[in-house]
């Protein structure tokens, strides 16, 4: 096989026919589909074994999170390609023929995000690429805006692993998921990592999912999500900044954290967020960071000069939505 699809699961069970519905009904037939059962409770592995009998599933023996499950995943597919994909999810027919298309352009390619649109308001993007930027701020690219647009192919920050594709013999070089971020912005992470270490990451219109959003976590903001999403913020910044980029950005990244605090402390989630940020000081030293290399640098001065640029793109895309 020449793809692999990789589906972390917990207590999934009322999206998973959706799913695997839309995966039988592709028109390239070259990929296995692995579900990574996060141990839940539902009865999802049963279900899955009794109405798709070719579908693989890896059951663990706890919740290792977003991360751990799609490493296990990864670490057991033997294919080329390896797509993550959301339980939360369905596929348009050509979906895994697109991305696999526009992967075989360019070996340089690590990732490609496919245009995902809203479950249910099909007339919205819910992600064109996930970009990051200046101020320490992770968005999805062209969410909340019509579905008919964002239609060029183009270069993205990272991709997001929610129904990305990507090039499996790449992690061997820049590591897996960061098993120490659980879940949220683990894929800006791995996608920050590849372009240190010289990668693209592209989006690929062509290629459609439709996504539900916050499926397993059951909510846009609450406690958990904020809390890790705060700590992991401190650990991306740590992981893939040197020490001269820390300093650079350090304004820069305080003023995002203070308009992050202020916004959801009106949310009543300013407890949850100063609590992320207090665990990701006490622990991020324990993240493996990304060691410094000379040849990586034109890399670093490339990706400063995105994390300025996105900003823009941000203010852009927000006074979009708000028109």
């Amino acid at each position: 096989m020449k793809v692999t699809v990789v589906i972390p699961n917990y207590n999934g069970i009322s999206f998973l026919k959706d799913c695997m519905d839309s995966l039988e009904k592709q028109t390239y037939k070259d990929f296995s589909v692995l579900v990574v059962d996060n141990a839940s409770k539902d009865t999802s592995a049963q279900f899955l074994q009794e109405n798709y009998p070719w579908v693989e599933v890896l059951e663990l023996d706890k919740n290792y999170g977003f991360s751990g499950a799609v490493n296990k995943g990864i670490a057991h597919a033997k294919s080329e390609y390896v797509i993550l994909l959301n339980n939360d999810t369905a596929s348009d027919e050509n979906y895994v023929a697109e991305l696999v298309k526009c992967m075989d352009k360019d070996e340089k390619i690590f990732s490609a995000n496919p245009k995902m649109i809203q479950m249910y308001n099909k007339e919205l993007l819910d992600d064109a690429g996930d970009m990051y930027s200046v101020i320490g701020w992770g968005f999805q690219r062209g969410v909340g805006q019509k579905s008919s647009g964002y239609n060029r192919e183009c270069r993205i920050f990272s991709s997001c692993a929610g129904a990305a594709i990507y090039r499996r013999s790449v992690f061997d070089e820049i590591g897996m998921f960061d098993e120490m971020h659980f879940a949220y912005l683990e894929d800006i992470d791995v996608g920050y990592r590849a372009r240190i270490a010289g990668y693209k990451n592209v989006y690929c219109p062509a290629s459609i999912v439709y996504h539900v959003g916050s499926g397993t976590s059951g909510s846009k903001y609450n406690d958990f999500k904020v809390k890790l999403a705060a700590r992991n913020g401190i650990y991306l910044n740590y992981k893939n900044m040197p020490l001269l980029m820390l300093v650079i950005n350090f304004i820069p990244i305080a003023f995002g954290m203070l308009v992050k605090y202020l916004f959801f402390l009106k949310k009543g989630f300013g407890k949850a967020y100063t609590g992320g940020v207090k665990e990701g000081i006490k622990t991020c030293r324990s993240c493996k960071k990304v060691r410094f290399k000379l040849k990586n640098l034109w890399s670093y001065i490339r990706i400063e000069f995105e994390l300025i640029v996105n900003l823009f793109i941000y203010i852009f895309e927000f006074i979009k939505r708000k028109l």
